[in-house]
């Protein structure tokens, strides 16, 4: 469906369809399961990142609750707010593309 799509609309396709592939028939994920597809699935981003405060907050209000359960557009601040932090956000911002 995006074939002819951007960079950026394929980039959030698949983030959409990796929430939808975890997600319960509601179309939510519990704190728990969000918590272990991010690490799982966002390792890359979110390695070295966890004595930052926000990060430990991040997580630790995934474990609060754990049961509870969370939508997508929770799901996807929840991943930006990650990129927004990681080391790996700059050494992206540092190389520089041609096309």
């Amino acid at each position: 469906a995006l074939g002819k799509g951007s960079d950026l609309e394929k980039a959030f396709a698949t983030a959409a369809l990796v929430y939808n592939n975890y997600a319960d028939p509601e179309g939510k994920l519990s704190k728990a399961e969000t918590k272990s597809l991010l690490q799982f699935q966002f390792g890359h981003f979110i390695q070295g990142q966890e004595n930052k405060p926000k990060y430990q907050e991040i997580i630790s209000s995934l474990d609060e609750e754990s049961e509870n359960k969370i939508d997508f557009e929770d799901f996807m601040i929840l991943l930006v707010s990650l990129t927004l932090m990681s080391d790996l956000l700059q050494e992206i911002k540092n190389v520089k593309t041609t096309k």
